[in-house]
């Protein structure tokens, strides 16, 4: 099977969340399934190699991939975290949700000036989280490598919000 088939076969949809209206595409069983587990990551590994020298992760189901993925490709990992979560100094990128407003933070220096960052997320919907992402990510001296996602909702503008950067999205619907 292929990861996106085993993507289909472990995604679960949870309507009305978190609020009325909402189709909710909760992919932490994907997750807690080796096999498919293992079958993303490894797709993102192939997809993007020798494209990055570092993995993102947006908080939170960002950081399960992108931890999985610096380990399999021994690179550095930095975290994009939601707002307050961060000690230190941080630079702050606020965003639209399909359902509200939230902001990203991310600490500046980690990686040396220039280095190519991949950003992974588990679903593109309107593209808010990941563009606010790779605002982040070129403020902190970065470029943006491009964004690896598990399921992009095709009837979203989230797409069109990234244009000019390099997507792969393992599966869309």
């Amino acid at each position: 099977m292929t990861a996106a088939d085993l993507v289909l076969a472990h995604s679960v949809t949870i309507p009305d969340f978190p609020k009325p209206g909402i189709l909710f595409r909760d992919l932490t069983p994907v997750f807690s399934h080796a096999d498919a587990f293992r079958a993303v990551i490894d797709e993102f590994a192939e997809r993007f190699a020798g494209q990055f020298d570092a993995v993102a992760g947006v908080e939170a189901r960002g950081f399960l991939l992108s931890s999985a993925l610096a380990y399999a490709t021994n690179t550095p990992l930095i975290a994009v975290r939601k707002a307050g979560k961060l000690p230190g100094e941080v630079i702050r990128e606020d965003y639209q949700l399909e359902y509200g407003t939230a902001s990203l933070e991310l600490r500046p220096g980690q990686l040396p000036e220039g280095s190519r960052v991949l950003i992974l997320d588990d679903v593109l919907a309107t593209g808010g989280s990941c563009h606010a992402s790779g605002r982040l990510i070129e403020r902190a001296g970065y470029v943006v490598a491009g964004f690896g996602l598990v399921l992009e909702l095709a009837d979203m503008t989230g797409r069109e919000r990234l244009a000019g950067y390099p997507l792969h999205a393992i599966m869309s619907e």
